[in-house]
């Protein structure tokens, strides 16, 4: 099933290329399906799905009785191919993380609105795990996208590489060397504090945990820790910083070791954030790191919220679907979308300005998980 999904893409993406680089005569029909089921040693309905998404997007209409042609819409009024601007979308986890899928929609949704293409290079990416794809796929998307001479690249830095920095500074500089415009979604690819020359959109993290940290102090709890998985990006440390912040503000103190980093599925480590004194709530990087540790702590019988508040970031689909619905952070994924695509379509156009930073505010969703008199 996989290789068939493969294989249309495959298909639709020569078809695309075609189209956008004039190989196709625009007055002649396109290749039949029997003779792209030849081409690419494919069944009739593979090449079927390829065509139906190539007219979804509006790059082909199928005639009945006549064959497939290039949309009138992206021919001029001579009847030549328009040319049209591509940018590129690299993002690990894309399909598999539940933040990036509705951001990736919206820039999707909005760049074709504005006559842009998005080209996602998914015929390279055959093996993609549940996390993401790998450094190696990462990088060779990166070298598709110049050798695609798109004019600019959403990009989504890698977070869980041994040498993310070393990748991720590598796809970026790769992508700039080539005057491809560079956007970076949700991360940064340095760490905090340092800020990398490259436009950035997502949430205040900072903020965010500040926030969320106010909510646990109001509800009387002042011993807090931190946790993240190991080899955590720059949203972490600014999530960590604004947790800090508030605790400080408050006028409690956060030793050495306040901040944890480990696997939450992981029994030990999940006992060793007990010691030496048991916290009264837990902020993690984010809602899967959190839903993994709260499981792990109902296993040790530790109850959530009564024996200790739990609280995450991003508002996923199954912080609401847990025994103990989570309090998190949501972040306004459409808003982000559309963001990105404004500061890519302002960098195209005046290339020469400064990196640009915006940032959109979280909101707090308080439920079960930091409630207090639960009984």
């Amino acid at each position: 099933m996989a290789g068939k999904q493969v294989q249309y893409r495959v298909i639709a993406a020569y078809l695309e290329d075609g189209i956008v680089n004039r190989k196709f005569d625009p007055s002649r029909r396109l290749p039949s399906d029997m003779e792209l089921a030849r081409k690419f040693s494919a069944s009739r309905p593979t090449v079927v799905r390829a065509m139906i998404e190539l007219q979804n997007r509006g790059l082909v209409e199928r005639r009945v009785g006549s064959g497939t042609y290039i949309h009138p819409s992206v021919l001029d009024g001579g009847g030549a191919v328009r040319t049209q601007t591509v940018v590129g979308l690299i993002a690990a986890g894309l399909g598999h993380t539940e933040i990036l899928d509705p951001i990736c929609a919206e820039i999707t949704t909005q760049c074709e609105a504005k006559g842009l293409v998005v080209f996602r290079g998914e015929t390279a990416l055959d093996d993609v795990n549940s996390t993401g794809f790998t450094v190696e796929q990462a990088e060779a998307l990166a070298r598709r996208c110049v050798d695609r001479r798109v004019a600019g690249v959403f990009f989504a830095p890698l977070e869980l590489a041994d040498d993310r920095l070393a990748v991720n500074r590598r796809i970026a500089e790769t992508l700039s060397a080539a005057g491809i415009g560079v956007v970076l979604l949700d991360r940064e690819i340095a760490d905090y504090p340092e800020h990398g020359p490259y436009d950035l959109v997502g949430i205040d993290s900072f903020q965010a945990s500040y926030e969320l940290g106010r909510h646990l102090l109001a509800s009387g709890r002042r011993h807090i820790r931190f946790v993240a998985l190991p080899r955590y990006p720059s949203t972490t440390d600014l999530r960590m910083a604004g947790l800090r912040e508030a605790i400080l503000n408050a006028g409690g103190e956060c030793g050495r070791s306040w901040a944890r980093f480990g696997d939450p599925a992981d029994p030990a480590f999940a006992r060793s954030l007990l010691e030496p004194e048991r916290p009264e709530a837990i902020v993690c990087s984010n809602d899967r790191t959190a839903a993994l540790l709260m499981q792990t702590l109902a296993s040790m019988d530790i109850r959530i919220p009564d024996d200790i508040a739990v609280a995450g970031f991003d508002d996923v689909r199954y912080a609401t679907l847990l025994s103990v619905p989570l309090t998190t952070m949501r972040q306004p994924c459409r808003q982000i979308g559309s963001a990105a695509v404004q500061l890519m379509l302002s960098r195209l156009q005046q290339p020469e300005l400064p990196a640009r930073m915006v940032t959109l505010p979280a909101t707090l969703v308080a439920r079960r998980s930091t409630a207090i008199n639960v009984g």
